[in-house]
């Protein structure tokens, strides 16, 4: 009754009733699920309310002792009865009611059946008093987070008065992925990058070196974020551009005298207020250098958006890209999705933390039940200071896409641990301030120093939105901090004299090369360059190509060149004592072919091994545009032990083209094998004697001048579905086992 009325608040249709004829329909009440038990037998389940590609919903009620049920007319009369507030009566018997109630919604989520995608929303329903919404747009069923915040995922029974609550509630009826805040999000963070790439442009062409370039870009951006979380006064920033348009020539000055207030804090005649002391270094070079007032006009055009939504997942990539005059003109036609860095991330990172989570809070709610509630709390307490202390480490980091994620995820995760405190009673308060999950955390590695510096620039600007939507007041001085966490080199080879090679007869030369130290880490997780074992030497030069395979003497020397990331991580996870709890890599999808498979090998088999966790051998990496060509890549993640694991495989690709894909997959479990499969390793299969001395080189094209493309074989006369077709369609193995490449 509660559930109908709501949608009449919110003027939606009703579902269908409960019934043996509705129940598999897309929008229901009680909608049933079927649950495979161990033992192969079935069990019916049933989803208190269900709506298809939109949610599962899962209603109980609680009451204060004593109560009745709310009778129907009290639901949704918001004077019917006194309201309960916000956690008035609220109590840690309604606080477990609510996780169970969590817990059996996203189980029902795995149960839908197979031609049911995942709806983005798991809706937690207390008839009568609070809905609490969780979302995971990535459509995989894992790991559903609190929406839109901490602050706000708990709808109670009188906010349903805020018409935009109610709009929010009606959007998840009817179209979810509105909500999606990476829709929004690409699309301000892409424009921002358009302007900035013209401005740095006119640099360029006014003689500035490329670097001075970005390191000025990156401190004006950094001001336009802070103008817009309030860390400056309101709209200060955007007055002083509007000003220095009209006298393009005080510019410089300007931002000088500003950029000095935020390293030392203090009173600036520039805006004329008092600002917050920044420090971090950020500021410790101040230069500002001389603009037109249409690159002015450009800066203020950038600073009129919503630095609020500015997605840092994909904000470091566009920035590189704005920077760098081989990019520029292909801004944003190539890079990564978010929900495709966040699937290793979350498979490296965030399920085994959770996991320990979900074990944490179990022991805390026994603990409290048997009335031992300081336990209960030390219990939170003591999970939430290893959190703290979590490292992870991106050693082929770029622009920071993959710690930025890392730190958001954890940043939910440690949401939900401080939920907890509080619900027991313990200080929330005084254990965010003593210490929190922020940068100083996640580490990385980074060969190119300007991806370097916006790696730190996108953890602190990612940090701070956290900070600011979940507490809503400003840190603490300084706001940012110098953690040196970033480091500027080459992750897999070092030498005598590092980073300038010594030249010997003319020739660049590397003594004494050797395998670098990584930092220490709980989690390794990143995308390594993509270079081909023969395309090494080529790319990289044949002096860093041998002093690399000098290094590595253990390595084949055909190993793709991500792979010296993939067995130095593994050497370290398998050392004794290690720190190191997983790690997972993007490689390239030939990983599972000979020579990959040489390096995972002797890991995997041996004495005290690792195992692949999860692997995904064929996945997209980036957003599909008329002007690039899709990348393929494999995912592996490895743990020390013997473990089963996860082997994914895509059935279908949605909206690779747009800023939102989705990738939906099959699951098999079991012992993942080198090749990337389940099952019997035919990796160790040898050749038949009675097979020696014979060869055929089988089915073979030759001269491939006779490929044509689509756009090729149209002119020449193809005509899609025409049954006299001189032109066929020409395919191998890899088209039939993978992807097509569709040519003729």
């Amino acid at each position: 009754m509660f559930l109908t009325e709501l949608c009449d608040l919110l003027g939606l249709p009703h579902a269908d009733p409960a019934s043996a004829a509705h129940e598999a329909n897309d929008y229901v009440f009680e909608r049933a699920v079927k649950e495979t038990t161990r033992d192969g037998s079935t069990s019916s389940k049933r989803i208190d309310l269900y709506k298809r590609d939109c949610f599962v919903l899962e209603a109980k009620q609680s009451r204060f002792a004593g109560d009745k049920k709310l009778d129907a007319p009290q639901l949704l009369g918001f004077a019917a009865a006194a309201p309960r507030g916000r956690r008035a009566g609220a109590n840690r018997a309604w606080d477990v009611l609510m996780m169970n109630a969590r817990q059996q919604a996203e189980n029902y989520v795995r149960l839908l059946p197979t031609s049911h995608e995942p709806p983005p929303f798991v809706l937690v329903c207390d008839v009568g008093h609070a809905i609490e919404v969780y979302a995971n747009f990535r459509r995989d069923g894992k790991a559903y987070d609190q929406f839109p915040d901490r602050r706000s995922f708990r709808i109670y029974l009188e906010d349903l008065r805020d018409e935009k609550i109610r709009a929010r509630l009606k959007a998840i009826w009817t179209d979810p992925l509105s909500l999606d805040p990476s829709r929004y999000a690409a699309k301000v963070t892409r424009e921002i990058a358009t302007r900035i790439a013209k401005v740095s442009k006119a640099l360029e062409v006014q003689g500035y070196a490329t670097e001075e370039v970005a390191m000025f870009l990156m401190r004006v951006l950094f001001t336009m974020f802070a103008e817009d979380v309030e860390l400056l006064p309101k709209d200060s920033f955007k007055e002083l551009l509007k000003d220095c348009a009209e006298k393009p020539e005080i510019f410089p000055a300007m931002m000088e005298d500003l950029w000095r207030a935020m390293d030392e804090g203090g009173f600036t005649a520039t805006i004329r207020k008092k600002v917050k002391r920044f420090n971090g270094e950020f500021f410790h070079n101040r230069r500002a250098l001389p603009l037109a007032k249409e690159e002015i006009g450009e800066l203020a055009a950038a600073a009129a958006y919503d630095w609020k939504d500015v997605e840092p997942a994909i904000f470091g990539t566009f920035l590189e890209q704005a920077l760098d005059p081989t990019d520029r003109r292909r801004l944003g036609a190539h890079y990564t999705p978010r929900a495709y860095v966040e699937r290793l991330v979350i498979a490296t990172v965030i399920d085994p933390l959770r996991s320990e989570w979900d074990n944490a809070r179990t022991t805390a709610d026994r603990q409290k039940s048997e009335g031992k509630g300081d336990a209960a709390i030390k219990t939170v307490q003591a999970f939430h200071d290893k959190l703290c202390n979590i490292r992870v480490l991106d050693p082929a980091c770029g622009t920071g896409n993959f710690l930025y994620v890392s730190l958001e995820l954890m940043k939910r995760l440690e949401g939900e641990v401080l939920e907890a405190l509080n619900d027991l009673g313990g200080q929330e308060a005084l254990a965010y301030e003593s210490h929190t999950v922020d940068p100083h955390q996640f580490l990385g590695i980074e060969i190119n120093p300007r991806a370097a510096a916006i790696a730190e620039l996108v953890l602190w600007i990612g940090h701070l939105q956290w900070h600011f939507r979940n507490r809503g007041v400003a840190p603490s001085e300084p706001i940012l901090k110098a953690f040196h966490n970033i480091e500027n080199r080459d992750a897999v080879l070092t030498w005598d004299g590092y980073p300038l090679p010594k030249v010997v007869d003319g020739k660049e030369t590397y003594p004494n090369a050797r395998r670098p130290d990584w930092p220490k880490a709980d989690y390794i997780v990143g995308n390594p360059p993509f270079v081909g074992g023969k395309d090494i030497r080529a790319r990289m030069g044949s002096g860093y190509t041998e002093a690399l395979w000098k290094a590595h003497k253990h390595m084949n020397e055909s190993a793709d060149f991500v792979m010296y990331w993939w067995d130095r991580a593994a050497e370290i996870l398998l050392k004794p004592k290690s720190p190191l709890k997983r790690f997972g890599f993007v490689t390239t999808n030939s990983i599972s072919q000979v020579f990959q498979r040489r390096v995972m090998e002797p890991h995997l088999n041996a004495k005290k091994p690792l195992s692949i966790t999860m692997a995904i051998p064929d996945h997209p990496w980036t957003k599909v545009t008329r002007d690039s060509a899709a990348v393929r890549i494999a995912m592996t993640v490895a743990q020390a032990g013997k473990h089963d694991g996860v082997l994914m495989e895509i059935t279908a690709e949605e909206g690779v083209e747009t800023d939102s894909p989705v990738i939906l997959f099959d699951e098999k479990r079991g012992r993942i094998n080198s090749d990337l499969t389940v099952g019997v390793d035919v990796t160790s299969a040898i050749s038949l004697r009675s097979n020696q001395g014979l060869g055929h080189d089988g089915v073979n094209l030759h001269g491939k001048g006779f490929v044509l493309s689509r756009s090729e074989a149209e002119h020449l006369g193809y005509v899609e579905g025409a049954a006299d077709q001189i032109i066929k369609p020409y395919r191998n193995g890899m088209d039939v086992a993978q992807r097509s490449k569709i040519i003729w």
